[in-house]
């Protein structure tokens, strides 16, 4: 018996506890490397840490990680696979369905995100998130009245959301309800101030409304806040052009080739042709 263990009358342990002591020891240590790495950008190192730790023993916290890492990487299957051992142990846990939700719409898998997101709202009916992304998911699943309904339902538990005036706003114009989609642009410009979003969907209001000297206006306040709006100067350049302003359309046109040197001249023209001759000029 070693000393201390004399001094305190303590017992020697048993292969098996200095093994599990070991290896708790070790799962620790993986555990505590992986996070640090999660925490420095290094995803792929994380993995390995994380991996390894469950191949010690079983914990949903390592679970929850290693999703997150895999997201990092845009390994999305392996993050989900993750993701599902959580849900399984925690079914109506809001915030897994709402990861869970986020990563389907990275897949691009709508109808699977629509479904977490109905579980999400059957957990928690006060989550403007899950309305939020659910309504994502509606138009993922061309669903757009539901996802206005959706969307509405969001701003109404949280009367702050941005991101849902803003998506409102894109699908209402997008199906020509121009009033309404220029009340939400309003709300934006009123609250989160000039932000390019804001003011891009104000602009396209102003274009559907055959306002094209105020949008053209508009889409150089955009360039005023993000001079690398590529969006921004292809809108800019078909309205000039409409307008008979060659020199202004080509000026765009030379602001994008300057942002994209490798991109084709002509393409670049053929896209500006076709910027509004879709109904739906957001490509929703």
């Amino acid at each position: 018996m070693g000393f201390w263990k004399q001094l305190f009358g303590g017992q020697e342990l048993t292969p098996e506890e200095e093994q599990q002591n070991r290896q708790d020891k070790n799962f620790d240590l993986l555990k505590y490397d992986g996070v640090k790495a999660l925490k420095i950008g290094k995803a792929d190192y994380a993995v390995r840490c994380f991996t390894e730790a469950l191949k010690l023993k079983a914990d949903l916290e390592i679970n929850d990680y290693l999703s997150q890492a895999y997201i990092r990487l845009g390994e999305l299957d392996k993050a989900m696979q993750q993701l599902d051992i959580l849900d399984a142990a925690h079914p109506d846990q809001v915030q897994i369905l709402i990861r869970m939700a986020q990563v389907a719409f990275m897949m691009e898998d709508y109808e699977r995100m629509d479904l977490v997101c109905s579980r999400a709202r059957q957990a928690d009916n006060h989550s403007a998130d899950a309305c939020y992304l659910g309504a994502q998911a509606r138009l993922g699943r061309q669903q757009t009245d539901s996802a206005l309904e959706l969307l509405s339902r969001a701003i109404a538990l949280r009367d702050d959301y941005a991101d849902a005036y803003l998506l409102r706003g894109r699908t209402l114009l997008a199906i020509g309800h121009i009033d309404d989609a220029d009340a939400d642009a309003a709300w934006l410009l009123n609250h989160v101030g000039a932000q390019e979003d804001a003011l891009m969907l104000k602009a396209r209001v102003e274009v559907a409304r055959a306002n094209l000297e105020q949008a053209v206006t508009i889409y150089g306040l955009v360039l005023e806040v993000n001079p690398f709006c590529a969006e921004a100067f292809r809108e800019r350049a078909n309205l000039r052009r409409q307008q008979g302003d060659e020199a202004g359309a080509e000026a765009d046109l030379q602001s994008l080739r300057e942002l994209d040197p490798t991109q084709d001249v002509e393409d670049i023209e053929q896209q500006v042709k076709a910027a509004y001759s879709n109904v739906n000029p957001l490509g929703l």
